[in-house]
Protein backbone atom coordinates (compact mmCIF):
# COMPACT_ATOMS: atom_id res chain seq x y z
CA UNK A 1 0.00 0.00 0.00
CA UNK A 2 1.04 3.73 -0.70
CA UNK A 3 0.13 7.16 0.41
CA UNK A 4 -1.86 9.47 -1.62
CA UNK A 5 -2.69 12.70 -0.66
CA UNK A 6 -6.26 14.03 -2.13
CA UNK A 7 -6.83 17.88 -2.50
CA UNK A 8 -9.68 17.91 -5.42
CA UNK A 9 -12.62 16.04 -5.80
CA UNK A 10 -11.07 13.08 -3.84
CA UNK A 11 -11.44 15.04 -1.07
CA UNK A 12 -15.17 13.70 -0.57
CA UNK A 13 -14.65 10.38 1.64
CA UNK A 14 -17.67 9.22 0.18
CA UNK A 15 -15.94 9.32 -3.39
CA UNK A 16 -13.15 8.06 -2.12
CA UNK A 17 -14.72 5.16 -0.79
CA UNK A 18 -16.40 4.67 -4.11
CA UNK A 19 -13.29 5.19 -6.06
CA UNK A 20 -11.38 3.61 -4.09
CA UNK A 21 -12.81 0.87 -1.25
CA UNK A 22 -10.28 -0.82 -0.19
CA UNK A 23 -8.12 2.23 1.21
CA UNK A 24 -8.78 3.45 4.21
CA UNK A 25 -8.64 6.99 5.27
CA UNK A 26 -5.50 7.70 7.13
CA UNK A 27 -5.30 11.59 8.49
CA UNK A 28 -6.14 15.25 6.96
CA UNK A 29 -2.47 17.62 6.54
CA UNK A 30 -1.78 20.13 4.73
CA UNK A 31 0.97 20.50 1.82
CA UNK A 32 3.11 23.53 3.02
CA UNK A 33 5.09 24.84 -0.27
CA UNK A 34 2.08 24.43 -2.72
CA UNK A 35 -0.88 26.13 -3.98
CA UNK A 36 -4.53 25.04 -5.64
CA UNK A 37 -4.97 26.19 -8.57
CA UNK A 38 -6.08 25.45 -12.26
CA UNK A 39 -5.06 24.83 -15.18
CA UNK A 40 -5.72 22.90 -18.89
CA UNK A 41 -9.06 24.67 -19.50
CA UNK A 42 -8.94 23.36 -23.03
CA UNK A 43 -8.52 19.78 -21.91
CA UNK A 44 -11.71 19.59 -19.15
CA UNK A 45 -15.10 19.01 -20.61
CA UNK A 46 -16.31 22.05 -18.17
CA UNK A 47 -13.18 24.08 -17.84
CA UNK A 48 -9.66 24.48 -16.46
CA UNK A 49 -9.30 21.54 -13.59
CA UNK A 50 -7.62 21.59 -10.33
CA UNK A 51 -3.80 20.54 -9.79
CA UNK A 52 -1.25 22.23 -7.79
CA UNK A 53 1.81 23.57 -8.15
CA UNK A 54 4.67 24.85 -5.63
CA UNK A 55 4.79 27.93 -4.15
CA UNK A 56 6.54 28.63 -0.57
CA UNK A 57 4.07 31.00 0.21
CA UNK A 58 0.90 28.74 0.38
CA UNK A 59 -0.94 25.27 1.59
CA UNK A 60 -3.38 22.97 0.24
CA UNK A 61 -5.69 21.05 2.45
CA UNK A 62 -5.50 17.02 2.01
CA UNK A 63 -6.85 13.57 2.86
CA UNK A 64 -4.34 11.05 3.24
CA UNK A 65 -5.33 7.21 1.91
CA UNK A 66 -3.54 4.31 2.65
CA UNK A 67 -4.03 2.89 -1.11
CA UNK A 68 -3.77 -0.57 -2.38
CA UNK A 69 -2.35 -1.13 -5.49
CA UNK A 70 -5.72 -2.27 -7.05
CA UNK A 71 -7.13 1.09 -6.22
CA UNK A 72 -4.62 3.40 -7.51
CA UNK A 73 -5.09 1.44 -10.54
CA UNK A 74 -8.57 2.37 -10.65
CA UNK A 75 -7.80 5.92 -9.34
CA UNK A 76 -5.37 6.11 -11.95
CA UNK A 77 -8.34 5.37 -14.44
CA UNK A 78 -10.62 8.41 -12.85
CA UNK A 79 -7.91 10.67 -12.75
CA UNK A 80 -6.82 9.91 -16.28
CA UNK A 81 -3.29 9.65 -15.15
CA UNK A 82 -2.70 6.89 -17.56
CA UNK A 83 -3.45 8.97 -20.24
CA UNK A 84 -0.58 11.60 -19.39
CA UNK A 85 -3.37 14.11 -18.73
CA UNK A 86 -2.23 14.07 -14.83
CA UNK A 87 1.46 12.91 -13.03
CA UNK A 88 1.51 11.42 -9.90
CA UNK A 89 4.46 13.36 -7.75
CA UNK A 90 5.73 12.94 -4.64
CA UNK A 91 4.85 15.32 -1.84
CA UNK A 92 5.35 15.70 2.10
CA UNK A 93 2.00 16.05 3.54
CA UNK A 94 2.34 17.73 7.56
CA UNK A 95 -0.37 15.74 9.78
CA UNK A 96 -1.07 15.94 13.28
CA UNK A 97 0.84 12.89 13.54
CA UNK A 98 4.01 14.20 11.61
CA UNK A 99 5.38 14.31 8.15
CA UNK A 100 4.42 11.80 5.71
CA UNK A 101 5.56 11.39 2.24
CA UNK A 102 2.33 10.59 0.09
CA UNK A 103 1.88 11.01 -3.72
CA UNK A 104 -0.62 13.70 -5.74
CA UNK A 105 -1.82 13.96 -8.94
CA UNK A 106 -0.44 16.84 -11.03
CA UNK A 107 -2.29 17.95 -14.01
CA UNK A 108 0.36 17.98 -17.72
CA UNK A 109 -0.38 21.32 -18.75
CA UNK A 110 0.02 25.26 -18.35
CA UNK A 111 -1.65 26.70 -15.64
CA UNK A 112 -4.47 28.94 -15.76
CA UNK A 113 -7.78 29.24 -17.01
CA UNK A 114 -11.33 29.53 -15.04
CA UNK A 115 -13.01 26.32 -13.63
CA UNK A 116 -16.68 26.08 -14.09
CA UNK A 117 -19.03 27.23 -11.10
CA UNK A 118 -20.48 23.92 -10.92
CA UNK A 119 -17.00 22.30 -10.49
CA UNK A 120 -15.72 24.60 -7.93
CA UNK A 121 -19.07 24.18 -6.00
CA UNK A 122 -17.89 20.05 -5.81
CA UNK A 123 -14.18 20.96 -5.18
CA UNK A 124 -16.08 23.37 -2.36
CA UNK A 125 -18.07 20.51 -1.23
CA UNK A 126 -15.85 17.79 -0.90
CA UNK A 127 -13.37 19.84 1.32
CA UNK A 128 -16.25 20.42 3.58
CA UNK A 129 -17.12 16.80 3.80
CA UNK A 130 -12.96 16.32 4.78
CA UNK A 131 -13.82 18.71 7.53
CA UNK A 132 -11.39 21.56 5.65
CA UNK A 133 -10.85 24.42 8.02
CA UNK A 134 -14.11 26.90 7.39
CA UNK A 135 -11.81 29.55 5.98
CA UNK A 136 -10.13 27.55 3.33
CA UNK A 137 -13.69 26.34 2.53
CA UNK A 138 -14.99 29.92 1.97
CA UNK A 139 -11.95 30.61 -0.28
CA UNK A 140 -13.01 27.50 -2.40
CA UNK A 141 -16.03 29.17 -2.79
CA UNK A 142 -15.25 32.63 -3.39
CA UNK A 143 -12.66 31.72 -6.39
CA UNK A 144 -13.63 33.40 -10.36
CA UNK A 145 -15.07 31.05 -11.88
CA UNK A 146 -17.00 30.46 -15.29
CA UNK A 147 -20.61 31.00 -14.39
CA UNK A 148 -21.75 28.57 -16.86
CA UNK A 149 -20.15 25.40 -18.53
CA UNK A 150 -18.42 25.40 -21.95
Amino acid sequence: MTLYAAYGTNLDPARMRERCPHSPFQATGWLRGWRLTFGGEDLGWDGAMATIVEDPLDQVFVAVYDVTRPDEAQLDEWESADTGLFRKTKVRVDTLNGQVVAWAYVLDAYEGGLPSASYLGVLADAAEAADAPDDYVARLRRRPCRSTGL
